[in-house]
């Protein structure tokens, strides 16, 4: 089985980390490329960042021409999976819908931990349009950017403080609301006592029960195949 993952940013380093914690999540016999977007933001905190950011995914799997059985993409809260399941012909699993999903089958209500304040009501948003809105007690930020994550103390501890906020708010499961924060579930579910998922590997292992299942996206209605027509794609430097 072979998934692709892609970064939401042009952060090579970032695609690195988000793979291993993938390959560390993945069955035997499963195997794993990160695929990193030539153009875009390099890291996606908000609206503008995740519009161009869903752009240049969608540029980089409509130009990417090795094979695949599924996408996963690595961007908690960023646009783009809509698309994206209208491009592709094997199954889409994105990070948030992912994480959310398999949260709700560990509690009756889960949170958030996520980077920045402002990219709360962006995931809030993106959790409502999967259908898991109504179960997310709160989307709280650790005030942290995505470049400042590789500071793995000070992510912890920025993240338990969150947690706890979440939890007063009624979370029962905690949810990593970053692909930076993979590898991040262990520590943090020990010290606070409760489940903690981690969006990349719940992911990758919807997207592997998927595959061997034989399913993948309807094309009746929502995501039918795009109209046929003359699209004209930017390049890098025009």
């Amino acid at each position: 089985m072979r998934i692709v993952v892609t970064n939401c940013n042009t952060t090579q380093g970032m695609t690195e980390e988000i793979v291993r914690g993938a390959r560390a999540a993945a069955g035997p016999g499963t195997t794993v490329r990160g695929l990193t977007p030539a153009w875009g933001p390099e890291s996606a905190e908000g609206w503008l960042d995740s519009y161009l950011s869903a752009a240049a995914v969608l540029d980089t799997l409509r130009t990417y021409e090795g094979p695949y059985d599924a996408v996963v993409m690595a961007g908690f809260g960023e646009h783009g999976r809509e698309g994206v399941r209208e491009l592709v012909d094997v199954p889409v699993v994105d990070i948030t819908e992912a994480a959310a999903h398999l949260a709700c089958l560990l509690g009756r209500r889960y949170g958030v931990v996520t980077t920045l304040e402002r990219s709360c009501g962006q995931i809030e948003d993106s959790l409502d349009t999967a259908g898991v809105g109504r179960n997310c007690a709160a989307v709280v930020g650790t005030g942290l950017g995505v470049l400042d994550l590789g500071d793995d103390r000070r992510t912890e501890e920025a993240f338990v403080a969150a947690a706890e906020r979440a939890v007063a708010a009624g979370a029962e499961v905690l949810v990593l609301g970053c692909a930076g924060m993979t590898g991040l579930q262990r520590a943090v579910g020990e010290k606070l006592g409760l489940p903690v998922v981690d969006g990349v590997g719940a992911a990758v292992k919807l997207a592997e029960s998927l595959v061997a299942l034989g399913l993948t996206t309807s094309r009746s209605g929502s995501y039918a195949k795009p109209l046929p027509k003359r699209r004209e794609w930017g390049r890098v430097g025009e």
